[in-house]
This record gives structure tokens, sequence and C-alpha cells, in this order.
């Protein structure tokens, strides 16, 4: 086990990218099975590629914590179904008791399936932000799931995080400290990671990409998160890094793919800006360094439009 996590952390690159496979996991909702990355630290990586019916919407990465007195999950899941599926696996390899999860963020794969932890009596933590984030949207994500993954979404709805933090919200349960950070604005409002300082391992979210490309939303301050790279998450100098999507990896790899990505194309389109570049001539600024990742096709125009109109303003 230590020898292919080893390998998966340090040899990491978007080949390792599930973009085409439509399930790696036929024998359950799950697009793939949880693996032990660490000891007593397991994730079931989602598919690199927008949520589908084939993969069942199971696009970012589940996680789970055995602590010795408890089970701590890190993402409610994008449904009923695979919170349900998920909960099964933990079942399989621990007789602990499930008594905490953590969303992410707001988004709907983070937590629409809090509606089956709810279920289970378990505690269900966010941030502030991405609480009210879900409360305002998540009646729009959960329709958008029932129209894409239909009967897979079956039995979910809308239920909200039982706890809220603003700065961190720190866990000492059997042998481990788990401490959920607001580290400050990244990806999408109210952004966590969850931090096991003993083990030099940070579950990142949707602070950190690598084998797909990063979506900037229009809500994304691409600025503010470049600072919260530099002065808060590169700071952890984590050794482990499990990403809000893709494989298990390390520090180097979701620099380049996040912060350097970032910074380039800020570069390029303040070059363009400086050039008297249009909105329209903006989308076509080159990013074939980052040509390789999955997703590139979806979102590369998509990102570009959106940090023009962020800079055309700064």
């Amino acid at each position: 086990m230590k020898k292919s996590f080893l390998a998966v952390a340090l040899l990491a690159t978007p080949t390792l990218a599930s973009e085409d496979i439509a399930d790696q996991y036929p024998g359950s909702v799950l697009y793939s099975k949880p693996y032990e990355v660490i000891p007593g630290v397991f994730s079931a990586i989602g598919a690199t590629a927008p949520p589908t019916y084939e993969n069942a919407g199971h696009n970012n990465n589940l996680s789970f914590i055995i602590t010795g007195d408890g089970v701590v999950v890190i993402n409610g899941g994008a449904s009923y179904q695979l919170a349900e599926a998920l909960h099964n696996e933990i079942m399989a390899v621990t007789d602990q008791s499930v008594k905490l999860v953590f969303n992410e963020n707001g988004q709907g794969h983070a937590m629409l399936g809090n509606s089956y932890w709810a279920d289970q009596g378990v505690e269900i933590v966010a941030h502030t932000d991405a609480a009210a984030e879900f409360e305002s949207h998540g009646g729009q994500s959960l329709r958008a799931a029932q129209a894409r993954v239909m009967e897979k979404a079956d039995n979910t709805r809308v239920a909200l995080p039982t706890q809220t933090f603003d700065d961190a919200y720190v866990v000492e349960m059997g042998d481990m400290k788990i401490e959920a950070r607001y580290l400050g604005p990244a990806h999408s409002p109210g952004d966590i990671v969850v931090w096991l300082p003993e083990k030099s391992m940070v579950i990142s979210g949707d602070m950190a990409f690598h084998e797909r490309m990063l979506p900037i939303f229009e809500h994304t301050m691409t600025a503010d998160w470049i600072e919260t790279w530099e002065t808060e998450f590169e700071a952890l100098n984590a050794t482990y890094v499990i990403p809000g999507h893709g494989h298990p990896t390390n520090m180097d790899q979701v620099r380049r793919y996040t912060r350097d990505y970032l910074v380039y194309l800020r570069a390029q389109i303040g070059a363009h800006l400086e050039n008297d570049g249009d909105l329209a001539d903006a989308y076509y600024v080159d990013q074939s360094p980052y040509a390789n990742l999955d997703t590139f096709e979806e979102l590369a125009t998509k990102n570009a439009g959106r940090v023009y109109e962020q800079m055309e303003f700064e």
C-alpha cells in the first residue's frame, strides 16, 4: 500500500486522469472504490470529467478518516445514493461509526448527499459562507442533479449543515487531530481545507487542482485566490495533498496547475489589456501550456473571459 501511494503521490500527472472513463467501479454508484491513501485516510476519487449520468455525478473526491474513536467524512457527496454508497464502503473496513461530515464548500457535489447523513443523525459542518451559498442555491443544484442523473438522485433533498464556523473547526478524535480551516477567498464561497498536522496531509478541496483545469466562476476572485495560496495554503507545507478533484499528489503538482496557472492566465490577460484587446479576443489568449488538463476544452475560454472581466476594472 505504501509503495502504491508513493507512486501516485510523486508521479501523479494528468495522464492518470479519468475524463474518458465512464465508471471505474461498476459494482457501486461510486465512480471509484475508496482506497487507503495513508494509514487511516481513505478517498474515493471522482471522475475528472463534468458530472454525467454515467459517473452518477461523482466527479469530486469523497474522503474519510478512521480515527480510532469514530469516522470523519469529507464531503457529503452529490446525492443521497453516493453518500449511502460511501457509507457502505466505510462499514466494510471499520466498525467505527461516522460521527462527523465536513462539506468542503457550498456546491452541490459537496452538499447534496447531506440528506443521507442527516438521516443517520450525523453532525454536518461547513463554513458559514458555504452554508449560505447552499441555502440560496441548493434547490437549483438539486434540480440540476435530478435532470442529469435521474433516478440516481432519488431520495436526495436539500439538507443544510447542522454546524457552521468562520475560521477553524478543530476536532480531536481517537488518535487524530483534524483541523478544518478557512484560509481565505479561493475558488468558491466558504472553501475550506481539512488539515491533518500529525500526518502532514491536507485534504484541500477546491483550493487546489492538478489533473483537471480549474473552473473560474463569476464569484472567483483570482487575485484573492493567489494571495490566499501564497500566504496561507503554501505555509502548510503539506507532504500529501488530496485535492478536490483528481488523484492524491503533492504540493509541487497542485502549485503548478493551480497557483501557477492563475498567475499565468492573469499575465496573458494583462498583456492583452495593455494592447487594448477586447473581450472577444481575450477568450483566445494562449493557454496551450495547460491543454493537457482534463476539462480544458470546456473551461479554458470561459476562464479567460472571466479573468478579463475582473482585470478590466482592477
